[in-house]
This record gives structure tokens, sequence and C-alpha cells, in this order.
């Protein structure tokens, strides 16, 4: 990876306060690079090129980061788990226009099994469950 590229990820990086990293990997035939770009804190076990980007102090705004929304759902039951998205972007249940979605209510979910896509920033961003489990709506 040149070095233009990485600058480029570092400044989508400081404008985009809802993303925690970015990594791109490019390569033919089997020759691969990569390169990853995250902000101070956000672990990695990823190996190739890594660079740290300090957290930037995000503007004020009316209502504090993760706040819930006004008229937002009450809280789950104890026995619920919420799947969240750590960035705001447009929800995708599948991975492609007409496939059949990651899942639906009554699917059976594994621990890093995708559940949905996330766009951000024209980035596909796929999202995780961090629990096994049925999925209820």
């Amino acid at each position: 990876m040149n070095l233009d590229i990485i600058a480029q990820l570092v400044q989508i990086l400081r404008e985009a306060p809802e993303l925690g990293a970015i990594e791109v990997r490019r390569g033919l035939f089997g020759a691969w690079s990569s390169v990853r770009v995250s902000r101070a804190g956000h672990s990695t076990n990823e190996s190739g090129q890594h660079v740290v980007v300090a957290q930037a102090h995000a503007p004020a705004s009316g209502a504090a980061p993760g706040a819930p929304l006004p008229g937002a759902a009450a809280a789950a039951p104890s026995h619920l788990v919420e799947i969240k998205s750590p960035m705001v972007g447009t929800f995708y249940s599948a991975p492609e226009p007409g496939a059949d979605p990651y899942v639906k209510a009554g699917s059976r979910v594994a621990t890093g099994q995708v559940v949905c896509i996330i766009e951000a920033m024209k980035i596909m961003n796929e999202i995780e469950s961090e629990v096994a489990g049925v999925v209820r709506e």
C-alpha cells in the first residue's frame, strides 16, 4: 500500500467518529497486502500494516453519542440480548438484492455469525452476533 492510500484512510477515520477501524486488503493470485487503520485503543488480531489514529474530540451536539433517540423502544427483557451496530449507516438484511436474508425471526445464530450489513461511508460492514441463540425479532 502506498502512503497516499493510508493518508486517505486516516482522513476518512478522522471524519467519521462512528467508525472504529478501516481495513483494506488487495492482491492478486495469493500475493496480498493489507492495511488496517484504527482509533487508539481499538484492538486488532490481524497481521499486516496497522496504523493507529488518535481519537479526535467529537463536536458537541444536543444528544450524547449512543444515547437513545426520543421515542425509542423500551429496553429488551433481561433474557434477551440485542445485537447493536457499532456505527450509524444503512441496514441491509441480505448480502445482495433478491438474496435470502442473513437471519429472520426464528433463525438460530452462532457466535460470530453475520446477521446483517451496515453501509457507512460507502464501506460495507458485516455485523456479527456476539452470542449464540435464536432470533426473536
